[in-house]
């Protein structure tokens, strides 16, 4: 479930960086390619067209990013998680030292008059 839901994520991130890369503040954009008089949409129609799929975009990235929230894949348990670290502290072997170390004992300056 929350591989589809990354997925659609996705999708929707991209379109919603095509549509507004398309967009010109100015009215430059993609809207002004269909200013001729036989278009069935003019520029003002396709001008709140990409407006209108920009914000229904946002919403639903928006709805897919809070709905994502449930679906994430949680893990099991605290006790689940003990048992498995105290099975491994169980299979390691017992740390001794190699050698007896004993530090050398500190030296003392005299100092003389």
């Amino acid at each position: 479930m929350y591989i589809v839901i990354a997925v659609l994520i996705f999708i929707v991130c991209v379109l919603l960086t095509l549509i507004v890369l398309v967009q010109s503040s100015k009215g430059g954009g993609l809207a002004s390619n269909f200013s001729g008089s036989n278009q069935y949409m003019g520029v003002r129609k396709t001008a709140d067209f990409l407006e209108k799929s920009t914000w229904s975009l946002a919403v639903a990235l928006l709805v897919l990013a809070l709905f994502s929230t449930f679906a994430i894949p949680r893990g099991g348990n605290i006790e689940t998680n003990d048992n498995g670290l105290d099975q491994l502290i169980n299979e390691l072997p017992d740390a001794q030292p190699a050698a007896d170390f004993t530090p050398p004992p500190a030296e003392t300056e005299e100092t003389g008059n």
